[in-house]
């Protein structure tokens, strides 16, 4: 009876999503589709500081960010298919609907990390940095093509 009751119920929790960089670590949503990643953090009044959110496609490509339609200044950093901090960004608000300035990772990156204005400043984050993954973040190759 004790076997027949440990295998009911028992489903582990998935593992949280996190990005650590230099040893500072934020809890992530993943945006994986193309709907996901063109709405992104728009429209959030605020972002905790300890969060953000991992774009991840594919493959490495060229990639333009903006801040269409958000409430709160972010920080961006392209990251490379080995894991290495290609280009930074702190993105100010731009007039609402009015949003004109784009942010290019300047070479390929497969995924890009947007968490609240400052924080990447504060971890000391800079080009060439090396990024990990918790378990909760899935192969890159799961995520849909697309912009």
């Amino acid at each position: 009876m004790v076997a027949a009751l440990a295998g009911c119920g028992n489903s582990d929790p998935a593992p949280p999503a996190e990005v650590t960089i230099n040893g500072r670590t934020w809890r992530v949503e993943l945006a994986t589709t193309p709907d996901a990643r063109f709405q992104g953090l728009s429209n959030r009044k605020a972002i905790d500081p300890n969060a953000g959110m991992l774009f991840m496609y594919p493959a490495p490509q060229m990639m333009e960010f903006c801040m269409r339609q958000c409430l709160v200044p972010l920080d961006i950093a392209f990251i490379s298919s080995d894991r290495r901090v290609v280009k930074t960004y702190t993105m100010p608000i731009e007039p609402y609907g009015l949003e004109e300035k784009s942010y290019a990772s300047e070479m390929p990156a497969q995924y890009a990390l947007e968490v609240a204005a400052g924080q990447l400043a504060a971890a000391g984050v800079a080009v060439g940095d090396t990024v990990e993954f918790s378990r909760g973040v899935p192969p890159a190759a799961k995520a849909a093509p697309g912009p």
